[in-house]
């Protein structure tokens, strides 16, 4: 069973006196233990896709499962204790808070479900992703990689089912976003936990094991064991209307 489903997602935005559908009937499924990249042209629906999916907004219409649970049938304090306790977030633009330490920081979603921290699993996520020895260093103290690294490390600390990750390598370096992908990978790889993610980069999408195309709202194919090359020789075929099959 996946552990991530969507059924003919819909989703419209009322802009002024127009009605623009940004998602147009998508059906995919994300297995346990996979690591997923989600590309298409600008206005394909990436990121509307991934908030739908992750909980973060409600479709118009269709269903999301996500762990065994409808999305749908949850009222808002349940899906964002759903959220909380199963799916790690990480953005391109870090989401940090100046104020906290990258400790703090990091142990910041168990703080807020009322967890206390246990200090060898925060010591163990912190050495997963390099940052031991910057513990008490605030965001301004650190590089961009190094507050990725951060949102890196909140994603992980409570061991989510799910980690969707929304252009995370956007706003770096060549160099530190392979160590970025890398670092993403780990978790499929060790703990079996399944990444989704969306970006508009082929050497990205190459770390994924499958690559999923969107174009104009809709799912137009996949590609498994994708290489930079391969990914940019079908995005070059994608437009509003295209239709990429395997």
């Amino acid at each position: 069973m996946p552990l991530i489903r969507v059924q003919d997602l819909v989703k419209t935005y009322r802009v002024g006196d127009v009605d623009v559908r940004a998602l147009r009937g998508v059906t995919l499924g994300f297995a346990p233990g996979s690591f997923t990249a989600v590309m298409g042209p600008s206005g394909s629906g990436k990121s509307t896709f991934l908030h739908c999916a992750a909980g973060l907004d409600r479709p118009t219409s269709g269903t999301v499962w996500l762990d065994g649970v409808e999305l749908g049938s949850l009222r808002e304090s349940a899906l964002t204790r759903l959220r909380r306790d199963r799916v790690g977030f990480i953005f391109q633009a870090f989401n940090l808070l100046p104020a906290l330490t990258v400790t703090q920081n990091v142990t910041l979603p168990l703080r807020l479900a009322g967890r206390r921290p246990h200090r060898g699993q925060v010591n163990e996520v912190l050495e997963r992703v390099g940052l031991a020895d910057r513990r008490k260093h605030l965001p301004a103290q650190l590089s961009g990689g190094q507050q990725q690294r951060v949102a890196i490390a909140r994603a992980l600390i409570a061991r989510p089912a799910v980690i969707f990750a929304d252009e995370p390598t956007g706003a770096l370096d060549t160099r530190t976003a392979g160590e970025i992908l890398g670092l993403l990978r780990e978790p499929v790889r060790i703990l079996g936990q399944t990444v989704v993610m969306v970006t508009h980069d082929p050497v990205a999408a190459s770390y994924a094991d499958r690559v999923v195309f969107l174009a104009d709202g809709r799912f137009v194919g996949g590609l498994d064991r994708p290489t930079p090359e391969a990914v940019a020789e079908r995005m070059t075929h994608l437009g509003d209307w295209a239709l990429v099959r395997d």
